[in-house]
């Protein structure tokens, strides 16, 4: 365990090999990992005035860390879905992309990968800006229309605002549209070579490809759980509420 007392002796490399959670904990502590390999995790925090108890603790608690299964947010009302995947869009945006830009634009790896490094650095910072569109495209379109529907259905708004549903583009529409997203990361997938990396590659190297990786695998799912539970579920409210509005306009 990191609480160890010879764990907090051990050096920021020797301690982020053992664990990458550890990498972006530092992170999220305003501490980069890779300009203090060198020194101890006890030495890193007091430079930094950081508590080390507080980075302990933080640290088993994002390990312990249970993400639900597409099966169990199947479960739930689609208000829950659309929460959850909010609450990723904001990790996304405020946790993992920082800390990957942060490793992209600030390690040294020398001359022996000074070539992949430079194209990372043009790449990654457009597969950012390209990402954070699409999740505020996809906020204030598809999340936006699902709040719409459910107001129709609860009977929130009046008949005559309810119609406007039938002139908007269908939510099937908008499937098709997001599928065109769903690989994101390919070109940072074909430049690192499907994120293959020497056995002897320095530790900071091996940290960044796994967390490229990682996000990758986690916009995969994000991107399943939207095409497959989030918009069947869309279109069978939309369906329902053209239903109830078609109904409620022929007893009129």
């Amino acid at each position: 365990m990191l609480s160890s007392e010879n764990n907090h002796k051990k050096s920021i490399a020797e301690l982020v090999s053992e664990n990458y959670i550890l990498a972006e904990v530092l992170h999220y502590f305003g501490i980069s990992f890779f300009r203090h390999e060198k020194y101890s995790l006890e030495e890193v925090c007091q430079q930094h005035k950081v508590n080390l108890n507080q980075v302990i603790t933080e640290l088993e608690q994002w390990a312990n860390r249970i993400e639900p299964t597409k099966e169990e947010l199947y479960l739930h009302p689609i208000e829950v879905m659309v929460s959850y995947l909010k609450k990723k869009h904001r990790y996304f945006v405020r946790q993992a992309l920082p800390f990957l830009s942060s490793m992209v634009e600030g390690i040294e790896l020398g001359a022996a990968y000074k070539g992949l490094m430079t194209d990372l650095r043009l790449m990654f910072p457009l597969f950012v800006d390209d990402f954070i569109h699409h999740i505020h495209e996809e906020e204030n379109t598809l999340f936006n229309r699902v709040s719409m529907l459910q107001d129709f259905d609860r009977g929130v708004l009046p008949l005559f605002e309810s119609i406007k549903v039938f002139s908007l583009p269908p939510v099937s529409k908008m499937a098709e549209e997001h599928e065109a997203h769903d690989d994101e990361m390919e070109g940072i997938r074909k430049l690192t070579n499907d994120y293959q990396i020497p056995e002897d590659a320095p530790v900071s190297m091996k940290i960044l490809f796994h967390e490229l990786q990682q996000l990758e695998r986690e916009l995969i799912l994000h991107a399943k759980i939207e095409n497959d539970l989030l918009f069947p579920k869309a279109l069978e409210l939309e369906k329902e509420v053209k239903r109830k509005i078609l109904l409620q306009i022929k007893n009129n």
